[in-house]
């Protein structure tokens, strides 16, 4: 019995010391970490691929998104950290079409919910709002609206599917 105990003591132990650490804040992203996600993008006449993968940055202090469209003729790469100062979620998101956004991030359950301001030219949008939930069956549904000329606009809703075989390409 005293074997048995200290079995499962010694590898609940090794269990959580493998486990790196995040900033407790950043804990509901952890089941995104580490996995690489592909959906299509578009409106069913004009489908673009994306793939787009969450890991662990800066020692734990911050998240990473990193993702490309049609092998690179599109991408960019988010850094979400927590601003203490604010007391909130916030993120920098860099794109290879030569704008940013900066925004934050909370969650209402499950569900990821982002608003960002767009600095430099994105084809007229002044703003973003999404929302990303990862479902239980692994799936990641995302939608987005976009604020152009003062009017919030229907964005797109994407499925993504965890997919191991994918990569995340720049040019």
């Amino acid at each position: 019995m005293i074997t048995s105990l200290a079995i499962a003591l010694i590898a609940g132990s090794q269990s959580t010391a493998l486990e790196p650490s995040l900033n407790t804040h950043l804990e509901p992203f952890r089941p995104y970490l580490n996995r690489t996600f592909k959906g299509a993008l578009g409106d069913g006449a004009s489908e673009a691929t994306d793939v787009s993968r969450y890991e662990r940055a800066m020692n734990g202090q911050a998240i990473r998104n990193l993702h490309s469209v049609n092998d690179g003729e599109y991408g960019g790469e988010t850094l979400i950290y927590w601003d203490a100062k604010k007391e909130l979620i916030a993120f920098i998101y860099v794109t290879t079409a030569g704008f940013q956004t900066v925004g934050t991030i909370s969650f209402e359950g499950p569900v990821m919910v982002s608003l960002e301001d767009v600095i430099g030219e994105a084809g007229g949008v002044t703003k973003v709002r999404g929302k990303s939930e990862l479902k239980s069956d692994g799936t990641m549904t995302v939608t987005a609206e976009y604020l152009r000329n003062g009017d919030w606009e229907p964005g797109r809703t994407s499925i993504y599917k965890e997919d191991l075989t994918a990569k995340i390409v720049f040019k």
